[in-house]
């Protein structure tokens, strides 16, 4: 196991924020389109996290003229650019999946 943790340690991004479920967080995703790259922003609240390690996830929702929109994301993703915190928030639950059937 310490050796496949060895091997991980090259890839793990060292300037990802701390952020817990509920926090409402801009995930910057690296697009390509093409010949071309650009930043695309995707702002909502962290529903779930889960993994550990490089394998690490988290799932972001948001409402979307009026649909519901989630996206889940690898943390140490190379197309992940950066994580910012907008709001942090205290929440009682682990995973919200709630905010699913309320909106």
């Amino acid at each position: 196991m310490n050796k496949i943790r060895m091997v991980e340690q090259q890839w793990i991004k060292k300037d990802i924020p701390v952020f817990d479920v509920g926090d409402t967080v801009k995930v910057y995703v690296r697009v390509v389109e093409g010949d071309k790259v650009r930043s695309q922003a995707f702002e909502g609240i962290a529903i779930a996290k889960k993994g550990s390690g490089l394998r690490e996830t988290f799932s972001v929702r948001r409402i979307s003229y009026g649909e519901g929109v989630e996206r889940t994301f690898h943390i140490h993703s190379p197309n992940v650019e950066k994580v910012t915190v907008v709001k942090k928030s205290k929440v009682k639950r682990a995973k919200l999946y709630y905010l699913k059937k309320n909106k």
